[in-house]
């Protein structure tokens, strides 16, 4: 049973709430660790005087053994403080995540992207129904920080679909919708991070890792860096129970690894600079996989998401633990003092050149479909967001029929609902009305609420059962002085690509607002009469908004090809009153004379 919408923003109020208490403790934890650091540090310090001090050769040793415990202690602190730091981190893109969702349901713009880069004048319906941009439906539904999920979201509101795969997205978004609580923890393991570092990251083992490793092949330096932790630790335990002689083996020792990793150093800083410091990205995008690889799935579309044998979270999770290490090299001291003793990044190239022959694969392509998870997940989330809203039947038939169907854009508490049902056969609809009384919303709310339900997305609407139609809008005209193209001319164009795009797809839904704004009115007339009727003869079904009621004389000629609706207005004490519901019919009263009275002008 679903929620309603106030308990789903209490209970958001209520994990930012837990989640903000959880942050304090693990800070305390954090500061508590740090005092702990500076003790040690001053420990360590007390112990180098007294071996400076000391003459007994006996306490000396004693001496040089006490100083490595502070150090092993330091490093155990450290290891736990870094754990508690990825673990804030998490906890605030967590925090992030339901403040966000509490933020959009109370009206303020959603903190993912909004998808501007997606805009494009030259599309079918994406400028005219607000599918893109600032205050746009992808900007109302994007739970996605990757630009593969990006991109995935973009074009499945752009694209036409088919009702198979619809219908199998419908099923995935709805087991998602059942998992929402799941899915937070998810979101939060990919936002933070920048998405341009994953991305180079892919390139990286798709096409140049296996060539930049190609130093580390041979058989002598795998063996020889295999072995040298035995040596050095050897030589290390002689130098101090045996001779002093061997601190002059272990110096040349250091110099003969330092030299070669000199030689190395621009082939090793390569492979190093490609993955470096992304440790803490890699394991958020592990938890990610591993959350998608330990749910029971049931959808057909979501079990096609994971073509892989293997746990891929368990293989990311390898890449992150190398790059960990790698990544001690940024620390001066203790990456000189791996590589004089360990040739640590040799070792780390060695270990990364065995996991990229065995698992570069498979990770590439995990990588690549959590976008295709949280394209799901954002539509899942508007789902459980919007509990009034349903899925809409997609029938085989041409069909189009809606009750209370609402602008998903417009709040709730200001939104007008109507409802709508085409005939049997298509016809064209001629709606007519008074400025602002609702006509361009409604041509809108139809289209924007089509393009949700061809997503696999619920509708703002009551019900709706349609059939698969590519939308075809004419709305915002505007001319171009870069293309020097004027209105009328951009109309034309328009209307070309319309008559195009219905003679090569039969299953084309047209809706139109006001056609041939940039010609006189006995042109504007006669272009809309005889694209009416090219729509007629087509059989193309189509909404078309206009204030001319002359085109309302059509139905007379073609009873049953036209139908007439209008939005009227009510004018009470001269005063007008809007109540934005579709009617049948033509339009009987109109506005314009009293608009044009308040700002001074009076019609005879």
């Amino acid at each position: 049973m679903q929620k309603p919408q106030q308990e789903i923003i209490a209970g958001y109020q209520n994990k930012i709430k837990h989640i903000t208490a959880d942050i304090d403790q693990t800070k305390k934890l954090i500061d508590q660790l740090s005092l702990l650091r500076i003790a040690l540090f001053l420990t360590e310090i007390l112990f180098f005087v007294l071996l400076l001090r000391s003459a007994d050769d006996s306490l000396r040793i004693l001496i040089q053994i006490c100083l490595l415990l502070p150090v092993i202690a330091f490093a155990v602190v450290v290891r736990r403080q870094s754990r508690l730091d990825r673990e804030i981190d998490y906890k605030k893109q967590l925090l992030w995540v339901y403040q966000n969702e509490w933020n959009i349901l109370h009206g303020t713009a959603n903190g993912y992207d909004h998808g501007k880069v997606f805009e494009c004048e030259q599309h079918p319906y994406a400028s005219d129904l607000d599918i893109f941009g600032a205050s746009s439906l992808f900007a109302l539904i994007n739970r996605c920080s990757t630009k593969n999920g990006n991109r995935l979201l973009a074009k499945n509101l752009a694209e036409k679909s088919n009702r198979d795969r619809i219908l199998s997205r419908q099923e995935a978004v709805k087991e998602i919708t059942d998992k929402i609580a799941e899915t937070y923890s998810f979101r939060a393991n990919l936002h933070g991070y920048d998405p341009d570092k994953i991305e180079q990251i892919k390139i990286q083992l798709k096409s140049q890792l296996g060539e930049q490793l190609g130093f580390v092949k041979g058989s002598f330096m795998r063996f020889y860096v295999k072995l040298v932790p035995y040596i050095s630790i050897t030589v290390v335990l002689a130098a101090l129970l045996v001779s002093s002689v061997f601190w002059k083996v272990l110096a040349l020792l250091i110099v003969v690894h330092i030299g070669w990793n000199v030689l190395l150093g621009s082939k090793i800083n390569k492979v190093f600079y490609s993955f470096g410091g992304s440790s803490n990205l890699l394991n958020g995008y592990a938890s990610a996989i591993l959350w998608t690889e330990s749910q029971n799935w049931k959808s057909s579309y979501t079990l096609s998401l994971l073509d892989s044998k293997i746990p891929v979270s368990k293989e990311i999770k390898a890449l992150t633990k190398i790059i960990e290490n790698f990544d001690a090299r940024l620390n001066i001291i203790v990456g000189g003092i791996l590589n004089a003793l360990l040739l640590w990044d040799l070792k780390c190239c060695i270990h990364l050149a065995i996991w990229y022959k065995s698992s570069s694969k498979d990770v590439i392509a995990a990588l690549d479909h959590l976008g295709d998870f949280e394209e799901l997940i954002s539509l899942a989330t508007t789902a459980y967001n919007q509990p009034d809203w349903v899925f809409p039947v997609i029938k085989d038939q041409f069909a189009l029929t809606t009750t209370r169907i609402g602008h998903p854009l417009i709040h709730e508490q200001l939104r007008v609902n109507n409802d709508f049902r085409v005939e049997v056969k298509p016809t064209v609809d001629i709606v007519t009305g008074s400025n602002m009384a609702g006509k361009s919303t409604f041509l809108r709310t139809l289209g924007i609420n089509m393009v949700l339900a061809y997503a696999g997305a619920p509708v703002c609407a009551g019900m709706m059962q349609l059939s698969v139609f590519s939308i075809n809008t004419y709305m915002r005209i505007k001319d171009s002085l870069n293309e020097s193209t004027s209105t009328f001319k951009a109309e034309l164009n328009r209307l070309k690509m319309i008559l195009d795009n219905v003679v090569k797809d039969k299953d084309t839904f047209v809706l139109i607002d006001e056609m041939l704004r940039g010609t006189n009115s006995r042109d504007k007339y006669l272009g809309s009469k005889v694209f009416i009727q090219k729509l007629i003869g087509e059989k193309t079904p189509a909404l078309f908004a206009t204030h001319d009621l002359q085109l309302a004389n059509l139905i007379t000629d073609h009873p049953e090809a036209v139908r007439n609706f209008h939005f009227d207005i009510q004018i009470t004490d001269g005063e007008m009153r809007f109540d934005y519901l579709l009617k049948h019919g033509p339009c009987k009263t109109f506005n314009a004379a009293i608009l044009l009275q308040e700002i001074g002008l009076t019609l005879d």
